[in-house]
């Protein structure tokens, strides 16, 4: 005894062949069918290589259609030339063209004899499948489906929509309950030979005839009717994508298909000339007794499923244009802002970058240019230091930045006077760590020397943008880690924030600062800032700033360690 091999042929005729010469090598009897839609010749010449086999035979052709019933009746053709010609065959498995073992055919013929009872289908009702695609479950059992959804996609939904509103339910069959399944089953002579026997197989092809995608239901359906013993899983390994298409085989899943340890894989890339003579030239991969375990290998379907929907963290997808909110992450890694340091401190940047170990660039979006760490004019993944090219796109250069520098940890200085199209990106990326000495922008113009009566107008246009900036950082959405302080209340106490942001990069063994950065000399800001008020200018965001007491404020020199023995 042995099992009956059913194929559904329609191109690739030279595959096809080699993969029914490899069944009838190992005694396995193979009925074929063609789709008419194919070529004669083709089919011609097909035939004829095949037709000297003894356990070859070719059944009715019909015009296949997917979604159709034609497809159906195209199996059934086949399955009754199979049990009419071939009394050997205990079991029928039904597979594809692009079908090919992965296994020797003996220990297929030997699984299902030592299971001579058991029809493996995979059957399942349609409250109990979550992976059902194109938006019809119950109601592909329900409606009439007059029109093609491939080439009459229109005119398809039309229908359903027209259906749906008038209310059209048509009447399932008495004592038939509809299952869905893989179009992939293997099941006994006898549950096959009772569903072609039925005698209500006429009122049964009459319902299905109108059910969309016919194949994943009539023999899913008759076979709980009708067989002993169901074990609701397919032999052959199918997998889909999101959108329900199969996913093609190639070359390099030769290692994926190994550790499968399932008897037929499907749908093979007929040009994978490497899958072709590793699993037919060998006779398969030998398993012994193993139980087919598609399991193995589904968390790497998972994890294409999901980089194709969601892409990389920090990475614009190629295949779909950005939206805002559809990312699968902002920015790929951690990275740090900081508004009003360099502004107070002479040294912060080296001594953060000292400190922390991080590449520390300057104002990354000043209105000039980039001004990237040491100097550089363009940095990982060329990006260049023009501020026309940068600004184009600034959140895109952002972006780019943190995605061509991962494993790095990358700060950059930032203030009201430079390029304000990223603090909405900023504000939303958990990613970003924000600090803000509010009104620290004031400092530059104390020490510049340049007239008051320019200084208070460009005081007053820098006080208006970060005013607009700090209502954005506080909203009730933001995501990223915002720190804001008024420049008051940090020179009173500075190493306690500092503090505090180093601790957030996350150094291992780090505990309190050694040192700290040398603070401006802010000798005369407090009459600077009453000078701007008396001029009509009210410079709110520094805080309450004193007018004479404080002006010389310093950080307090760091006592060094020492031992008390």
């Amino acid at each position: 005894m042995t099992v009956g091999i059913i194929m559904l042929v329609h191109t690739d005729f030279e595959r096809a062949e080699q993969v029914a010469r490899h069944w009838t090598k190992s005694g396995c009897p193979v009925v074929i069918h063609v789709d008419r839609k194919s070529p004669t010749a083709e089919y011609d010449r097909f035939s004829m290589a095949l037709n000297a086999d003894p356990l070859v035979r070719f059944s009715k052709r019909h015009r296949c259609e997917w979604g159709k019933w034609s497809i159906v009746q195209a199996t059934i053709s086949a399955c009754e030339v199979m049990l009419a010609e071939f009394p050997q065959a205990d079991h029928v498995f039904l597979a594809s063209g692009s079908c090919i073992p992965l296994r020797p055919v003996e220990e297929l013929v030997q699984y299902l004899h030592d299971r001579p009872d058991t029809d493996f289908i995979e059957s399942a009702t349609t409250a109990d499948v979550p992976w059902i695609v194109g938006g019809l479950s119950d109601e592909r059992f329900t409606m009439f489906f007059p029109f093609s959804w491939k080439r009459q996609r229109y005119l398809f939904d039309k229908s359903v929509e027209l259906q749906r509103k008038i209310g059209i339910r048509r009447r399932i069959p008495q004592g038939l309950v509809p299952h869905m399944g893989s179009q992939w089953w293997c099941l006994t002579r006898r549950t096959l030979d009772e569903i072609l026997s039925d005698p209500n197989r006429r009122r049964h092809v009459a319902y299905f005839r109108e059910v969309w995608i016919p194949d994943e239901s009539y023999f899913q359906s008759l076979a709980r009717i009708h067989s002993r013993k169901v074990e609701s899983r397919s032999l052959t390994l199918s997998k889909f994508d999101f959108q329900g298409k199969p996913h093609v085989f190639y070359d390099d899943h030769l290692q994926l298909l190994r550790r499968s340890d399932c008897f037929v894989a499907r749908k093979i890339w007929p040009r994978a000339t490497r899958l072709y003579q590793t699993f037919l030239g060998s006779g398969g991969v030998a398993a012994g007794r193993s139980e087919p375990n598609p399991g193995k290998i589904d968390r790497i379907f998972a994890r294409a499923v999901d980089r194709r929907l969601r892409g990389r963290a920090g990475l614009q997808m190629q295949s779909r244009f950005p939206r805002q909110g559809f990312e699968h992450g902002i920015t790929a890694k951690p990275y740090s802002m900081f508004q009003g340091f360099t502004e107070i401190f002479e040294d912060f940047e080296d001594w953060l970058t000292r400190t922390t170990g991080a590449r520390v660039h300057g104002h990354l979006f000043a209105p000039d240019r980039a001004h990237f760490a040491d100097g550089q004019t363009v940095i990982n993944g060329a990006l260049s230091d023009s501020a026309t090219l940068r600004d184009y796109d600034a959140c895109q250069f952002l972006t780019s930045l943190i995605w061509n520098t991962r494993g790095e940890r990358q700060c950059f200085q930032y203030g009201p006077a430079d390029t304000q199209d990223i603090n909405f990106m900023m504000v939303r990326d958990p990613n970003a760590q924000i600090s803000i000495i509010s009104g620290a922008w004031a400092v530059p113009l104390f020490r510049s020397g340049s007239s008051f009566a320019q200084l208070r107008q460009t005081a007053a246009r820098l006080q208006k943008i970060e005013a607009q900036q700090l209502e954005i950082m506080r909203a009730s959405w933001a995501n990223a880690r915002v720190r804001i302080w008024s420049m008051a209340e940090f020179i009173e106490s500075p190493m306690e924030p500092l503090q505090t942001i180093t601790d957030e990069f996350g150094q291992s063994g780090q505990r309190h600062l050694s040192e700290a950065p040398r603070l401006r000399d802010l000798s005369g800001f407090g009459q600077f800032l009453q000078h701007l008020k008396n001029e009509g200018m009210h410079p709110y965001l520094m805080g309450d700033f004193p007018v004479e007491q404080s002006d010389h404020m310093q950080v307090p020199p760091v006592r060094k360690p020492y031992l008390v023995r």
